[in-house]
């Protein structure tokens, strides 16, 4: 079963039903009993870094996703969810992730070529340049979905993707059982139904 972590942020229905439609057992749930039973969890998210992963600290989940990935469970951080996986977030101030990956979250501003908007928002191609799983039904130049400001900086030790967006752009991470999607799979037709089968796959 794919458990689909509840804490007040994030498009949990739409993605729920992409996992129903590649045939996955999932559950919604804010329950750390049943996210201990489940065999895989993801972590979604959209808005601003330090209210999710003080959401996520208040509800006393940061402990339970970090218990759960030392102990070797598949877990997958979407957009937002993706960059709570690192050590820290600069939108708003500085605020401290669950430090899962190594590296920092940015602002795309004064970082991207001024011509191009801010958020990045729409489809985009990847660029796959490390091993991994996650991304194992996927190739060079499939376009995912995006919507984001701020990305994910000095990864190089869990980066797989990028998408090119005036500079490289963190596009998908993994370090063995930690991995994550900048983009939204369940946003992305069949390369991000073949992404969340990769992922039930682990």
């Amino acid at each position: 079963m794919i458990g689909i972590i509840d804490y007040g942020v994030g498009n949990l229905f739409s993605l729920e039903s992409s996992l129903k439609y590649i045939g996955a057992e999932t559950v919604i749930t804010s329950d750390p009993k049943l996210i201990e039973k489940c065999d895989r969890i993801i972590l979604p998210g959209v808005g601003a870094f330090g209210d999710a992963i003080d959401k996520l600290r208040g509800t006393g989940l940061d402990k339970v996703v970090i218990e759960e990935a030392g102990r070797g469970k598949p877990l997958m951080g979407i957009c937002l969810g993706m960059q709570i996986l690192f050590e820290k977030g600069y939108e708003y101030g500085v605020h401290q992730g669950l430090g899962l990956l190594k590296g920092d979250v940015v602002s795309m501003e004064g970082r991207i070529p001024y011509e191009l908007n801010i958020p990045h928002m729409g489809w985009n191609s990847l660029n796959i340049c490390g091993e991994n799983t996650l991304l194992k039904n996927t190739k060079d130049g499939d376009c995912v979905y995006f919507v984001h400001s701020y990305y994910v900086t000095d990864c190089s030790d869990s980066l797989i993707a990028t998408s090119d967006y005036g500079i490289p752009i963190t596009a998908a991470v993994q370090k063995g059982n930690v991995m994550g999607c900048q983009f939204h799979p369940e946003k992305s037709g069949k390369i991000g139904l073949d992404i969340l089968k990769a992922f039930q796959e682990v």
